[in-house]
């Protein structure tokens, strides 16, 4: 290679000027033609296996010998139009107990998570506490706390407490989530490098004021992307409320199943819970990516 080849690369690489601005060189079109080439060909090859996939499928079911009778049962019109506004009524309950028991989960999870994370000997049993809370409902399931809580409560027969099914639905979802919550907000606190409260203490901040103004902001923000998993978990489980007798979208589903023994309001109920978590999940991924590339660039969290 002689001494003026790599120049005569370089200016190939980036092309020329001319009088009328920038031109491209002739090995970055043909660069540009094979990558547009290769895209266009990735995306016919996903499509038709795709396509092809799903032909497959589509011929295993409705070649089944209980095809006829499982779309009779499961995929009926007549009756997906009867559920659709019943179960679309019953989901404005859904949506409720979303935004109330999420804000009461944010709070009481945060509130945990800074009592398993005080310091200092008189702290302990507030410490011991906390960390029994988050481990006795991170293991109890959801479902038999719901059965505790909105079955067991009302026995009780206490005067003054409620015996609403949406609130107390509403109070053992609350129960539960908070304590994964608060494990959450607990890991975003212990990320924070101590130096961190170190420089805010040589600043004149008390503890508390390190914490609010420094710590919390920090963790909060590295955790985003887990808690709106954890959000998208519960937008799914408030329809486990229905166990209680409140009628939300599940519920107004199984009283249509129970008087005609068909089950294509579940299904409706289903695609509807669907509808409304697909967006929730795409923003969550949107999110959790736009972080990663700010970590990448050494952006800010």
């Amino acid at each position: 290679m002689t001494e003026g080849e790599p120049a005569r690369e370089e200016a190939d690489a980036k092309g020329h000027m001319t009088g009328d601005g920038y031109a491209p060189s002739e090995r970055r079109l043909a660069r540009e033609r094979y990558r547009r080439a290769r895209a266009r060909r990735a995306t016919a090859v996903a499509a038709l296996s795709t396509l092809g996939t799903a032909v497959v499928l589509y011929l295993v079911v409705v070649s089944a010998p209980g095809w006829p009778r499982t779309k009779e049962t499961f995929f009926s019109a007549h009756y997906a139009r009867e559920a659709f506004p019943k179960v679309l009524d019953g989901l404005w309950l859904n949506l409720r107990l979303l935004v109330v028991c999420g804000a009461a989960v944010l709070v009481l999870g945060m509130l945990i998570a800074i009592a398993r994370t005080l310091r200092g000997p008189v702290f302990f049993p507030l410490r011991v506490l906390a960390a029994a809370y988050t481990d006795f409902f991170r293991g109890l399931p959801l479902i038999i706390n719901l059965m505790i809580v909105v079955l067991g409560v009302p026995a009780l027969r206490l005067q003054g407490v409620t015996v609403d099914p949406v609130m107390l639905g509403g109070t053992a979802l609350t129960l539960t989530y908070s304590a994964y919550v608060a494990e959450v907000f607990r890991a975003g606190i212990e990320s924070v490098h101590p130096s961190q409260r170190a420089a805010a203490r040589s600043l004149g901040l008390t503890n508390r004021q390190a914490l609010r103004y420094v710590v919390l902001p920090q963790a909060v923000r590295r955790q985003v992307p887990p808690l709106l998993n954890d959000l998208v978990s519960l937008q799914k489980d408030t329809g486990l409320v229905s166990i209680g007798g409140a009628v939300d979208a599940v519920r107004a589903a199984d009283i249509i199943v129970g008087r005609s023994l068909n089950y294509t309001p579940y299904i409706v109920a289903g695609l509807v819970f669907v509808a409304l978590t697909i967006p929730m999940t795409r923003f969550t991924d949107w999110v959790t990516a736009r972080m990663d590339r700010q970590r990448a660039q050494g952006g800010s969290l």
